[in-house]
C-alpha cells in the first residue's frame, strides 16, 4: 500500500510541476527592427505561425523608423538584438559596442534604386538630390556601395537628403522633392505605377556578396541568455523555412499590404532571396565593413564581429534534417 501511495503521489507531482513549468513565462528576449517589408515580412511569418513560442521563448519585436535610430536603442540596452540593418549594426559595433552577426537570412543587396523619369542612366545622377533615411543607415550605405560601383562619387556628383523610411522616401519622390531612392522590393511596383519613376536598377544583380539582412545581438545577450538566442535562430531559420515551403501563409503577409498582381513576382523574388542556412558569412560581413565610412573600418576583420558557434551547434544537432524531413 505505502509503495502504491508513493507512487501516486510521485505522479501527482510530475503533473504539479509540468503545469507550473507550462504556468512559467518564457525567456523575452527584446528585438529591434528597421524598415518595412523584407525584415518585418519574415517576422509576421514567424509570429502568426506561432514559432516563437514552439522554441521556447517570447520576442518583442519593436519598430524603429532608422537603422540609426536602431543603433542608438541598442546601444541604450533597451534591446538586445537587432534586425535587419547590418551596417549600421556594424558601424556601431566599430565604434566600441560589444555585438555579434549571428545570422544573415539575405547574403546581398536587395533593394532597387529608384529614380525620377528624367534620370536614363548612372551618369544622370550627377548634380542630383538622393534621399536615405539617415546618415550612417543601411540605406545610406548601401545608396553610397551602388554609386561607387557606378564609378561616381558620392561625396561630389550627388546631394544627399535625410527623410526617413521607404514610405517617406517614396513620398519624397512621387513629390519630385527628390530625383532618387533606394526602394524595397516590397515597394518598388506601388511608387512604379505612380509614372513618377522609373527602376534605374535591381541592386540585387550586381555581383556583390553583401550581409545587408543580418541579425545582429549584444555581447551580454550572448552572454546571460544564450540558450535564448539559439532557439531565436532555431524560429528564423523555420520562418524562412515556412516561408518558402508554405506559400499560402506567406503571400497572405504579402497581401497585406501588397496588391494581387505584385505578390506573385515579390514572393518569388523573396523566396530566393532568402538562404535556407542563414550563418553568418565572411565575405559579405567583410564587404560591408569595407564599405563603411567609419576610419575604423579600414583594416577591420569581419571574423572579429561574428558569432558562428551557434549556428554550427545548430547545424550539427540534425534540426536542418529534421525540418526539410517535415518533422520541424
Amino acid at each position: 500500500m505505502s509503495r502504491r501511495i508513493l507512487l501516486i503521489a510521485s505522479m501527482v507531482g510530475a503533473l504539479f510541476g509540468a503545469s507550473q513549468a507550462r504556468g512559467q513565462s518564457l525567456p523575452q528576449l527584446n528585438m529591434g527592427y528597421s524598415g518595412a517589408g523584407i525584415g518585418s515580412d519574415l517576422l509576421k511569418v514567424i509570429d502568426r505561425a506561432g514559432l516563437w513560442r514552439k522554441h521556447g521563448i517570447e520576442v518583442r519585436t519593436i519598430y524603429l523608423s532608422s537603422g540609426t535610430l536602431m543603433a542608438q536603442t541598442l546601444s541604450s540596452g533597451d534591446i538586445g538584438m537587432a534586425g535587419f540593418d547590418t551596417p549600421a549594426m556594424l558601424n556601431l559595433a566599430l565604434a566600441g559596442h560589444s555585438l555579434k552577426v549571428v545570422a544573415v537570412p539575405i547574403n546581398r543587396l536587395e533593394p532597387f534604386f529608384v529614380v525620377r523619369n528624367n534620370i536614363k542612366t548612372p551618369a544622370d545622377l550627377k548634380g542630383k538630390k538622393v534621399t536615405i533615411s539617415r546618415f550612417g543607415s543601411g540605406s545610406d550605405i548601401m545608396t553610397r556601395v551602388a554609386l561607387r560601383y557606378w564609378k561616381l562619387d558620392p561625396e561630389k556628383d550627388v546631394s544627399f537628403f535625410q527623410s526617413g523610411n521607404t514610405p517617406t522616401r517614396m513620398a519624397a519622390l512621387i513629390a519630385g522633392h527628390m530625383d532618387a531612392a533606394l526602394v524595397s522590393s516590397t515597394g518598388v511596383s506601388k511608387i512604379v505605377a505612380t509614372g513618377c519613376c522609373r527602376i534605374l536598377a535591381d541592386l540585387a544583380e550586381l555581383p556583390l556578396d553583401y550581409a545587408n539582412y543580418g541579425v545582429v545581438v549584444s555581447g551580454s545577450l550572448l552572454k546571460n541568455q544564450r540558450d535564448s538566442v539559439k532557439r531565436y535562430l532555431q524560429a528564423i531559420i523555420e520562418g524562412i523555412h515556412t516561408f518558402k515551403t508554405k506559400p499560402d501563409v506567406a503571400r497572405a503577409i504579402l497581401r497585406d499590404s501588397n496588391g494581387d498582381a505584385e505578390v506573385g513576382p515579390l514572393y518569388e523574388r523573396l523566396s530566393k532571396s532568402f538562404r535556407d542556412f542563414p550563418a553568418p558569412d565572411t565575405r559579405g560581413i567583410q564587404n560591408v565593413i569595407d564599405s563603411l565610412p567609419s576610419p575604423k573600418a579600414r583594416g577591420a576583420n569581419a571574423e572579429d564581429f561574428m558569432e558562428k558557434s551557434l549556428m554550427e551547434e545548430i547545424r550539427k544537432s540534425g534540426f536542418m534534417e529534421k525540418l526539410q524531413g517535415g518533422k520541424g
